[in-house]
This record gives structure tokens, sequence and C-alpha cells, in this order.
């Protein structure tokens, strides 16, 4: 039995794949960063080696509660120095690969969460 109804309004990913991530019926082929309220904005980075601190700082600035951190074809994770600003804004952070972001994202959101979540589509993911 289901006690509360999911939020219609709340943007979600409907579909990922090697290279894409498709939000509502867009297939979109960069790097993204998602708001739950349906914000949305390229997050310039196209390999997991050019991230910066810069990159996850600018995370920060959206004070979300969580920020999921969606790290390519497979799991890795942000090098600790490049979230101190999301640790010293108390925003907690759970890194996973893009596919099972997109997923818990998905959830979290439609929950009504406020919820970011920072997707790496690597420009050639067979070569990471």
């Amino acid at each position: 039995m289901k006690f509360q109804p999911d939020l219609i309004g709340a943007a979600t990913i409907s579909g990922y794949g090697p290279g894409w991530i498709a939000v509502g019926g867009e297939r979109i082929k960069h790097s993204l960063v998602l708001h739950a309220s349906g914000e949305r904005a390229p997050w310039n980075c196209d390999q997991f080696d050019h991230l910066t601190a810069d990159h996850f700082a600018s995370l920060a600035n959206a004070a979300p509660e969580l920020v999921i951190f969606g790290s390519g074809e497979r799991l890795r994770f942000p090098r600790p120095e490049w979230l101190r600003p999301l640790v010293e804004a108390r925003i907690g952070l759970e890194t996973m690969d893009t596919a099972a972001a997109c997923r818990t994202y998905n959830i979290l959101a439609g929950e009504g969460r406020r919820v970011v979540v920072a997707l790496l589509v690597e420009s050639n993911p067979a070569a990471s």
C-alpha cells in the first residue's frame, strides 16, 4: 500500500546509455547537472580525469540536501580535496556509476527531496 503520491513535477531521467542521458524525451550527450526542481545545466567536463574542485564547488552553490555524483561507466571516487565546499556546507554526497546515479536520483526526486545529480557523460566511455 502506498501512503504518499509521487511528485509529478520533479524532473526525471527517462533513459541512459553509454555516452548519453535522456531527460524527459531529450537525449543529452554531455555531462549534466540536474536539480529536482527541473533546473539543469551542462557540467563542463567530458572525462573523469578532467574533473577539478571547481566542478564540485559549483554543486555546493545550489544548496541541495544531497548531491549524487555519477562517475561515468564505472565507479570512481572524487578526490577528498574536491569535496571541501560540500563538506563545509554540510551537503551529503553519494558517488556511484552514472546508471545507478540516474536511478537513485529519480527515486529521491520523486520523493520530493532537494537533490542534485551531477552526471559525468564521457566523450569516449570505452577509453576510461
